[in-house]
């Protein structure tokens, strides 16, 4: 996916969110986000929008050392969605004014303005299957999204620590986990893409290059996309009948166990 199919799905999926949460009941819990509501989570999705937005606009230079800013947040939390809507529309005008391709700060690898578009849309694809499992609703995420999600969570984790810190704790003496789709790409277009391998060395942990020579790895989990982006998220248990385990289960329970984002 690029940045305009990037900025595009932001749209959708917020539209989507705002769909969900107009009408219903805010002070309904979220069980994959503990002791939040839906207002909770709204709040949440718009402010990560006009922050994002925020960084997109001064195209910062190094990490900003606060995070204060006006949110012209409702007094209404009946007003929330509305307002989700309208920080959405201001991120849309944001990413139609960028050049995604702009050198700027950001905590993950990609350091352009194009790494905040697509977390942007991350953020508000999971949290939108959060509303949706709050609602007593099963989340559809198209294929081509959910491969991207997981591309972008296992290529950024590594630099998680700062926000994630048990992150650091991924090490191993030269072991590989490989995360593998059981669905195919049946659009026939795109790279069909839906299989990573992550390999723990004793200094850190990171995917191994697509173009680099196959290996069996010591551990797999197999299973549809959508599935494994909500694995990664936390939102899915892997003993689930969704998923196939391969492998070294410690080593699984060690990614689990520090892999949290």
């Amino acid at each position: 996916m690029n940045p305009d199919a990037h900025a595009s799905a932001v749209a959708t999926e917020t539209a989507a969110f705002v769909a969900l949460v107009k009408g219903a009941d805010l002070s309904t819990p979220v069980p994959s986000c503990p002791d939040w509501t839906l207002a909770d989570l709204t709040r949440h999705v718009g402010s990560v929008h006009r922050w994002f937005a925020a960084l997109l606009r001064q195209r910062v230079q190094q990490a900003p050392t606060s995070r204060d800013m006006d949110l012209r947040l409702p007094e209404r939390s009946e007003d929330y969605p509305d307002w989700l809507a309208e920080s959405a529309a201001e991120a849309a005008e944001v990413f139609a004014a960028m050049d995604p391709d702009a050198p700027m700060w950001a905590w993950g690898v990609d350091q352009h303005a194009r790494f905040w578009v697509r977390r942007m849309l991350c953020e508000t694809l999971v949290h939108r299957a959060d509303a949706e499992h709050a609602l007593g609703l099963t989340p559809h995420i198209d294929r081509e999204l959910a491969v991207d999600g997981v591309d972008e969570f296992l290529t950024n984790l590594p630099f998680a620590t700062p926000f994630a810190p048990r992150t650091a704790e991924l090490r191993a003496p030269d072991r590989t986990i490989r995360f593998s789709c059981t669905d195919a790409d049946e659009s026939g277009e795109g790279d069909g893409g839906g299989d990573w391998l992550i390999r723990l060395r004793p200094d850190g942990f990171g995917p191994v290059p697509a173009d680099a020579a196959p290996r069996t790895a010591d551990a797999t989990v197999r299973g549809t996309a959508a599935d494994l982006l909500l694995l990664l998220y936390g939102r899915l248990d892997r003993d689930s009948d969704a998923f196939e385990l391969l492998g070294d289960r410690d080593l699984l329970a060690h990614w689990f166990a520090h892999s949290a984002f």
